[in-house]
């Protein structure tokens, strides 16, 4: 039996993080209020996302998820952030791989995974059945 992690959004939350959290450098320009795109975190806080997933870790975890639920062309696209989806995505898995990477070497009779991540958008996906043949 492995046991995953828990409520990234809900962690995240709990951090009482500001716009500036979010924005960063990197996105410092983007026209969009930020904040509450968890994703972005990875970039502009690694610091944080790396601590939630050592309390997931230190708690049990053996399957830590990438911060990556919303980190698609089209989730991102509300931001105005289609671009960075490659590079948040990427920032995700390097920060879980780091987190996983130092429990296992703590213990290396229990190594530990890191799963992908993806939600929902707010679109809604269809196939209109008269055009289907």
């Amino acid at each position: 039996i492995l046991v995953l992690d828990g409520a990234m959004g809900t962690m995240m939350q709990k951090q009482g993080l500001t716009e500036e959290d979010y924005r960063g450098t990197r996105f410092a320009g983007a026209e969009a209020t930020l904040k509450g795109n968890h994703d972005l975190l990875s970039i502009t806080r690694p610091d944080v996302l790396l601590g939630v997933h050592e309390a997931f870790l230190e708690a049990g975890a053996d399957i830590i998820e990438t911060n990556t639920f919303s980190s698609t062309t089209v989730a991102q696209g509300e931001y105005g952030l289609s671009d960075a989806v490659e590079e948040i995505n990427r920032a995700a898995v390097r920060v879980a791989r780091q987190a996983a990477n130092a429990w296992t070497a703590k213990t290396p009779d229990r190594p530990r995974f890191v799963a992908g991540a993806i939600g929902p958008t707010s679109k809604t996906l269809s196939l209109s059945l008269s055009k289907c043949g």
